[in-house]
């Protein structure tokens, strides 16, 4: 339990400790925690409740789980999430996990947000989201005197306000880490691939097969994001500008944010518009599926080929390795669900 000053009878929030993977510690710099809002173990506990809590719906009938489900590796499963007027949205939903580690701290597929805390406040207010009003939200838990106690454990005060809820949500999923799949394993010596694997994996490396990994991480990048934007030859011409639309360059057209490629089994459909709902879509995009266009990535360097050209059996070992990225741990992991 936190400490309480008899005196001034102020709680004192325990201070929350990580627990970072071994990769995470020897390849990666320190997770990005901020000063104004440091991790504790009852700003997490409530940000975990948040997270879970209706209330934070105009009608009460989403969460912020409704769309990030943690089976699903904080995904839904849909195309479109849709939201409490059964709207659907333009955009696929985001695996949350490892976001500490976004170290520009752009996020959303386009970077609109700054920060995990203004990424989880627009969501509440949106119309096609979960459609609330932020005053009366903050007035409904104002209401429930179990919350008044929470917010005041974690933040000292019994007044609460949208800042806060985001603050506490944020806490919560700075937590969200994924870093025990079998490929994790295998680099800490703790498991073998198969020969499919192993080469699925050198597909990946290799500049003149796959060449996945200048976007999508590396051994040597436990993310498995380069946490960028990019132009990967999905359209000739753009519906939705992605990063172009936050930042009015044209330059910027049809890029959006690369997702990390951990726990893929999980996140389907793929894509910004979750156009492609299996693995062998998305590879036989990068295969033979490219289209070029004025701000196509440099990166995509066979894009006059229409793609790397890969073979049935590199296709197929190239998915076993993708699959060998798999987080079983943390999508059963207790801490994370409700």
């Amino acid at each position: 339990m936190g400490c309480s000053s008899k005196e001034e009878d102020i709680y004192v929030p325990i201070p929350y400790s990580l627990e970072i993977p071994e990769l995470f510690a020897d390849k990666l710099i320190a997770p990005i925690i901020p000063t104004n809002n440091p991790l504790t173990e009852e700003g997490v506990a409530l940000g975990k409740k948040l997270f879970f809590d209706k209330i934070l719906s105009g009608d009460e009938t989403k969460s912020c789980a409704s769309c990030h489900n943690p089976q699903k590796a904080f995904t839904d499963g849909l195309q479109f999430s849709i939201g409490i007027d059964n709207i659907s949205g333009t955009r696929n939903a985001m695996p949350l996990f490892n976001l500490a580690w976004n170290f520009d701290e752009l996020f959303t597929w386009d970077g609109a947000e700054f920060g995990i805390e203004n990424q989880a406040l627009e969501p509440v207010s949106n119309p096609i989201e979960l459609h609330a009003n932020w005053v009366n939200v903050a007035q409904k838990l104002q209401n429930k005197s179990e919350y008044v106690t929470l917010f005041n454990q974690a933040f000292g005060t019994t007044t609460i306000d949208s800042v806060l809820v985001v603050k506490a949500i944020a806490q919560f999923e700075r937590t969200l880490i994924s870093g025990n799949s079998k490929f994790d394993e295998f680099l800490i010596g703790e498991a073998t691939l198969t020969t499919e694997e192993q080469n699925g994996f050198d597909v990946f490396m290799d500049e003149a097969r796959g060449d996945c990994f200048h976007c999508h991480g590396s051994n040597n990048n436990p993310l498995w994001t380069d946490n960028q934007f990019h132009n990967n030859g999905l359209d000739t011409v753009f519906s939705d500008l992605g990063l172009g639309a936050i930042t009015g360059d044209p330059a910027d057209n049809g890029k959006f944010k690369s997702p990390s490629i951990r726990n893929l089994i999980f996140t389907a459909p793929y894509m910004h518009d979750g156009r492609f709902s299996t693995l062998e879509e998305v590879i036989n995009h990068y295969s033979e599926g490219l289209q070029s266009s004025s701000t196509i990535d440099p990166l995509m360097k066979k894009v006059s080929e229409g793609g790397v050209g890969l073979s049935d059996k590199d296709k197929a070992d190239l998915k076993a390795f993708l699959l060998s990225l798999t987080d079983y741990e943390f999508v059963n992991n207790s801490n994370f669900q409700e």
